[in-house]
């Protein structure tokens, strides 16, 4: 789905401000648009009206009388616009209605009031005598000229001519010229102001996604406003304080496991006086449980701040040594050979990781096929098993710490369920992922799960 908005915060700014200057330049356009359609009308009407009603006076107190062969405002026997024909004449009953109500002011009663509008260029000689006779001057036969036909009640028409300013691109130019100017001086400061009250918050969003418990790194200087330098300042803290916390916490999990390999080994010391050879053997296999567990909670408490730095290893010769650890102890475990791949990791997190994946491989699935497939941008590692798979509904149960699909209490079919909780939380620490997939039985393999660990290359 497109996102409507830009990602940062300049771009959300200038989105909105040209959104609110484009809103006000468009009402601003309609404005300055009524202005001008009521000035031509006003233009084309209140001169016409003085000028018939002092005719008509001068006319009444014994004035020279309206002819239709000379003077501003003539008399003809008919409407002229219908004698000069249709062609161009274009209507404009809103100047007719203007007119009528000055006229009116002016105590001038009319009957009908035509109006045409004439074009700029004469077509045939009968059509440019038809308009002088209609009055029109050789000045305003040059541009637009709106004629209008004023009727007296059984005494003829009136005849008049006013100029009809024509709408051009003018005024659409000007007012992209106003709003460009608007742009430049209102949007691109803005955006420049923005930006720089936008980057100590994004220098915070990189560094609080940059953030490791345990990596040494200097406090971010407080910048900007009032408001952005003080949650700065809040991050800075924060982060001691995490850190002080975990350092704490991985002090109280060494005194535990010191605390708990101590008994533990001293343990397994008396052990070796029992007589019993078969005793011997069960006590001795519990405390190694013991110390194995111990080791899978202390590693999964302590994977956020591993003391293991990445370094550049051979991915598919680590998993070809960890599948030999299982062929020397007679596993049946195979490894398809691959080229050399070149990963930056921890190398023994990963060690342990493919090895809980191959443990519940051969312990529920009786053999492991391990594979290490190359891709373009990621590279998996795939543990095919012959097992039964899991239910669908329970794929993402089994990644839970000490959660165990088989519900008896018997070691030997099952451990305390940190193996696979212990690989994803690894593998995710290395930005990647872990995917179990059933296999179907029709598949060449005979069906299984593929257990997938996904690494970004």
């Amino acid at each position: 789905m497109t996102r409507p908005w830009p990602p940062n915060l300049a771009g959300q700014m200038a989105l909105l401000i040209a959104l609110a200057l484009f809103v006000a330049q468009a009402i601003n356009f309609g404005l300055v648009l009524r202005d001008r359609i009521e000035f031509r009308l006003s233009q084309a009407t209140r001169p016409v009206a003085t000028r018939i009603a002092d005719a008509l006076d001068r006319e009444a107190h014994g004035g020279r009388p309206l002819t239709a062969d000379r003077g501003r405002v003539r008399r003809l026997p008919a409407d002229p616009i219908r004698r000069i024909g249709n062609a161009g004449n274009e209507s404009h009953p809103e100047v007719a209605a203007e007119l009528r109500r000055q006229l009116a002011d002016q105590g001038v009663t009319v009957g009908r009031i035509d109006t045409g509008l004439q074009p700029s260029t004469l077509d045939d000689d009968s059509d440019r005598d038809n308009r002088r006779r209609a009055g029109i001057r050789r000045g305003e036969r040059d541009g637009a000229t709106l004629l209008i036909a004023v009727e007296q009640p059984g005494r003829g028409w009136l005849t008049i001519t006013a100029p009809w300013p024509q709408p051009g691109a003018r005024l659409l130019f000007a007012l992209l010229s106003q709003t460009a100017i608007l742009y430049i001086i209102v949007l691109l400061p803005v955006l420049w102001i923005v930006r720089r009250l936008s980057r100590p918050l994004r220098d915070l969003r990189v560094a609080a996604e940059r953030f490791r418990p345990g990596e040494p790194g200097a406090p971010m200087p407080a910048e900007g406003p009032d408001d952005v330098a003080a949650l700065i300042a809040a991050f800075n803290a924060l982060r001691l304080r995490v850190t002080g916390m975990l350092d704490e916490k991985d002090r109280m999990l060494g005194a535990i496991g010191h605390d708990l390999r101590t008994p533990l080994a001293a343990l397994r010391v008396r052990i070796e006086s029992v007589e019993d050879d078969t005793d011997r053997a069960k006590m001795i296999d519990t405390v190694a449980e013991m110390n194995r567990t111990l080791d899978d909670i202390l590693s999964l408490a302590r994977l956020g701040r591993p003391s293991e730095p990445p370094t550049d290893v051979d991915l598919a010769a680590l998993v070809d040594a960890v599948v030999e650890d299982f062929r020397d102890i007679g596993s049946d475990v195979s490894f398809v050979e691959a080229d050399r791949l070149r990963m930056r990791l921890r190398p023994s997190l990963m060690r342990r990781a493919v090895r809980n994946l191959i443990e519940n491989a051969v312990k529920y699935g009786v053999s492991a096929e391990v594979r290490v497939e190359a891709g373009a941008k990621t590279v998996a590692i795939v543990v095919a098993d012959q097992g039964p798979g899991i239910p669908e509904d329970r794929m993402g149960d089994v990644f839970d710490a000490f959660t165990r699909l088989e519900s008896s209490r018997n070691r030997e079919t099952g451990g305390i369920g940190l193996g696979l909780a212990l690989a994803r939380a690894i593998v995710r620490e290395a930005g990647g992922e872990i995917r179990l997939v059933n296999r179907a039985p029709s598949d060449q393999a005979g069906g299984g799960l593929d257990a997938i660990i996904e690494l970004p290359r």
